[in-house]
């Protein structure tokens, strides 16, 4: 079984991962690891104007599939986090979108808009 502090480092490293896949394809980090008083962001980015809030799911063991662990409650709570980015930013009615990025043993995929 993994300590707490190896999944962590797991989890930075994944987000490591997903962010230099974005600004390899032309997204530009805003924040990182955005922690409010009602949820967390691991990524906030930027693709030209749009404001994206970037989810990353890693999953290293064999048939777990990281798009699965996305679920309602999973999105409600990321719809919370964003509101309370943005109105910490003081842009409480800006556009955005919500993306996943699962990665696992098969590879990275990049899943636009999955707020729906």
């Amino acid at each position: 079984m993994r300590s707490t502090e190896n999944r962590r480092a797991e989890g930075r490293e994944a987000e490591d991962r997903a962010a230099s896949h974005l600004i390899e394809n032309g997204f530009t980090v805003v924040t990182r690891r955005w922690k409010g008083k009602r949820g967390e962001l691991d990524l906030v980015v930027l693709e030209g104007d749009l404001l994206v809030f970037v989810e990353v799911k890693l999953r290293r063991a064999p048939g777990y599939i990281p798009e699965e662990s996305i679920d309602d409650a999973k999105m409600r709570n990321l719809a919370i986090a964003a509101r309370e980015y943005l109105a910490s930013v003081g842009e409480p009615d800006r556009e955005c979108r919500f993306d996943l990025i699962a990665i696992d043993p098969a590879g990275l995929r990049h899943h636009r808009d999955i707020l729906v």
